[in-house]
């Protein structure tokens, strides 16, 4: 019994995940992928029809969640807005479900770049800072905001063998001191 296409999407994104980890996204050639899945180069362009397509398709769950998440916390009315914490607290889980896409993210911003996702991610830091300080944000403001954002982000992937639990809670605690609300 065969498996249905999507489950076969599922296996060649895993398996090109496998290799860009190893090999890097610039390194690894769609032949790469269908020799290791031990498929032809046209079945697997029947799913992708280039590495660049492969690569949004994995990325693409992350950056859809994280703008859901952003778009959220901004429409929310603003006596029920969520405290720096919670919004730090939402930003880390988000980055601790997607660590494993986390890491193409950081390894491969030149692939990122030409996909167009890169301000899309430093988009992101922009717009939460301005929840956090307002719509004007100084530059010190700003500055504490990519600090406390971009570490927390860099926390979930520094520190694979921590608990999320106690990793939360460090990570959470530094980005609120970065922003200089230790007590928030």
């Amino acid at each position: 019994m065969s498996r249905p296409a999507s489950g076969t999407r599922e296996r060649i994104q895993d398996v090109a995940r496998e290799l860009f980890g190893q090999k890097g996204v610039q390194r690894t050639s769609l032949q790469d992928i269908a020799d290791r899945l031990g498929i032809t180069k046209p079945a697997l362009y029947y799913h992708f029809k280039s590495r660049e397509d492969l690569v949004r398709s994995i990325l693409q769950p992350l950056i859809d969640e994280g703008e859901r998440f952003v778009t959220e916390q901004e429409n929310r009315a603003p006596a029920a807005r969520a405290t720096p914490r919670e919004l730090l607290e939402g930003y880390f889980d988000f980055h601790y479900r997607h660590r494993a896409d986390l890491m193409l993210v950081v390894t491969e911003l030149t692939t990122l770049a030409d996909l167009g996702l890169i301000d899309t991610l430093l988009a992101w830091r922009e717009r939460l800072c301005r929840l956090v300080f307002g719509s004007r944000p100084t530059l010190e403001q700003s500055a504490r905001g990519v600090i406390a954002f971009g570490g927390l982000q860099d926390c979930c992937l520094q520190f694979p063998d921590s608990s999320q639990r106690r990793l939360r809670e460090a990570t959470v605690t530094g980005a609120l001191a970065a922003l200089g609300m230790p007590d928030a």
